[in-house]
């Protein structure tokens, strides 16, 4: 993998895991809620956090605008009263992305269309996050590619053949792409999210960064994740799982949020060296532990040293039973009482 900068944060291989917190629309279209939300996800340790800009009547057909949509999640009698309901004004925007970065945060936000893209590209996020949504709609992927800022593509509801295609338009123009497997089902079923394909994407696409978003139940995929060789994770961020909204149920809750980050670092830490050694704190515990090689009876200087006069005990301060072939038929240089310990200086090597 190659690195990329995500703001002032570089991202790759030998840097920290780059953790969003998706906020996407779960701010119920409610300025106050979006600026808890950045100060919760600050607060659980997140390096980002992300919202979903759409120009609802260039998305969404006539027919789309009016179709009823009244159930328990919803916040108008239809589709398009329900999107403009969660939708935040740019001038939100601007006192969300002005909070974020006094929080030193990085603040980015899916743009659903090419209006959306120009929006964001001139209220200056640090790259841009394409939504799984998005993966076929090549306009829209080569209308960002072109503004020259890093993206993140989310690979849900797509097969290789069409991550690639994806990929490769967008690479052609930019460089500097971070990939996501992702499965779109909300929550996500454990059977449904094959992280093995992270081996896949490094082999794939060497020169970009792969990463995980999550929309499963709990926090131990996106650690696991890290161990495959993530180093993005994404997670819908909420206040409450009970809220009213599509998103929340598949979203974590600060306290979620927070132990998911405490999990990714630790294993950050412990994926460690490749080399095999024995760490400095081990060395009491091995000499408390291990066996060394002891004298099951009197040995004589000058007395060649025969298998039967020797057996393994503990403390492991002395000659490790790995020598046992090696001291056969020496002689010692003084007398070793039965019951004792043998060092390396004690042998006539």
């Amino acid at each position: 993998m190659s690195d990329i900068l995500l703001g002032s944060c570089k991202v790759g291989p030998n840097h920290p895991t780059f953790i969003i917190a998706e906020i996407g629309i779960n701010h119920q279209g409610d300025i106050k809620i979006a600026k808890e939300l950045i100060a919760k996800a600050k607060e659980c340790g997140a390096d980002a956090v992300k919202f979903q800009k759409r120009t609802i009547s260039r998305i969404l057909t006539k027919e789309g605008l009016e179709m009823p949509y009244e159930n328990r999640n919803s916040f108008g009698k239809t589709y398009g009263e329900h999107k403009y309901a969660l939708e935040l004004s740019e001038e939100d925007y601007v006192e969300l992305l002005t909070y974020t970065q006094k929080l030193n945060m990085e603040f980015s936000a899916s743009g659903w269309d090419e209006e959306s893209i120009d929006f964001l590209d001139r209220l200056g996020v640090s790259f841009f996050k394409m939504a799984s949504a998005d993966l076929t709609n090549f306009p829209l992927l080569e209308h960002a590619a072109q503004k020259g800022k890093p993206m993140i593509l989310s690979t849900g509801m797509a097969n290789m053949e069409t991550v690639k295609a994806a990929y490769d338009l967008v690479h052609k123009l930019n460089k500097q792409v971070g990939i996501l497997q992702c499965t779109s089902t909300y929550p996500a079923q454990f059977s449904e999210i094959n992280l093995n394909v992270l081996h896949t994407y490094q082999s794939e696409f060497p020169d970009s960064v792969v990463g995980y978003s999550g929309h499963e139940h709990g926090i131990a995929i996106s650690s696991a994740a890290i161990a495959v060789g993530a180093r993005i994770i994404e997670r819908h961020f909420t206040l409450d799982r009970t809220m009213k909204g599509g998103d929340h149920a598949a979203s974590l809750e600060p306290q979620g949020f927070k132990k998911m980050v405490r999990d990714i670092r630790n294993v950050e830490t412990s994926m460690g060296v490749f080399d095999k050694e024995v760490q400095k704190s081990e060395r009491p515990v091995f000499k408390k532990l291990a066996k060394s090689i002891v004298s099951n009876v009197d040995i004589e200087v000058d007395k060649p040293i025969t298998r039967e006069m020797l057996t393994t005990k503990g403390p492991g301060t002395g000659i490790s039973p790995m020598k046992m072939d090696n001291i056969i038929g020496k002689t010692v240089k003084k007398l070793i009482p039965v019951d004792s310990v043998i060092n390396e200086e004690d042998i006539n090597w």
